[in-house]
């Protein structure tokens, strides 16, 4: 099955929260995962930059943290959507903000990206220490965001198509327990193995004083 773009908000067996992101594309699949000094992005692969000028969607940081522990400033949240809300959700959060505010403040704003498709927005987070994830969307016919209570070994999903909707029955198994582990696992792991397409993936782990994050790019065919 199809779905398009992909994000997830669970917890590890051995108790840490996390939040994953993946691409999943029939339209622009030459994309990767990169680090940039404060997020991970998604972007073309190299010799494929022109499809930017073909729709200025495709690339944007998909996975942020937002507050500082060491200066107390904002909760320690990992953050994980599909588009240029990566940025403002974790900019609000670093303020002081509350996850839900800065969720449904963000996708209001931007609303759902006017591409062929409509495509939703969508959007996860979750706190270090935190037993709720957070997990929301905007649609053409509506918003909807909403908490997750946490459990280990499993992960709660939306898609920008066919599961578009944040529900308590689109979950998971989740045996990752690195960032390395999730960001694979998103891809070829539990539920998500099933749906198709997949491109590339960012995730978040949680550790003792943050997050630790990886991403991965699914091998070129040829």
């Amino acid at each position: 099955m199809y779905v398009g773009r992909i994000v997830a908000v669970g917890r590890t067996p051995a108790g840490k929260n996390a939040v994953m992101y993946r691409v999943s594309s029939r339209s622009f699949p030459n994309r990767r995962t990169v680090r940039t000094p404060r997020a991970l992005a998604v972007v073309p692969r190299e010799g494929h930059e022109g499809d930017l000028a073909k729709n200025p969607y495709i690339a944007y940081n998909c996975l942020r943290l937002a507050g500082d522990p060491s200066t107390g400033r904002g909760q320690v949240v990992a953050v994980a959507t599909n588009g240029s809300q990566t940025d403002p959700i974790a900019e609000k959060i670093a303020s002081g903000m509350g996850i839900r505010d800065a969720m449904v403040q963000s996708l209001v704003v931007l609303d759902y990206e006017k591409d062929d498709f409509n495509t939703p927005r969508i959007a996860v987070a979750v706190a270090r220490g935190a037993d709720e994830g957070w997990a929301g969307i905007v649609r053409h016919d509506g918003l909807h965001v909403r908490s997750f209570p946490l459990e280990a070994g499993k992960a709660f999903y939306l898609a920008t198509y066919e599961v578009a909707d944040p529900r308590e029955d689109q979950v998971s198994d989740f045996e990752a327990e690195s960032a390395e582990d999730a960001a694979l696992w998103v891809v070829s792991g539990g539920a998500f193995a099933r749906l198709e397409k997949p491109v590339c993936s960012a995730a978040a782990v949680e550790t003792a004083d943050g997050f630790a994050v990886a991403g991965y790019t699914v091998p070129a065919e040829g």
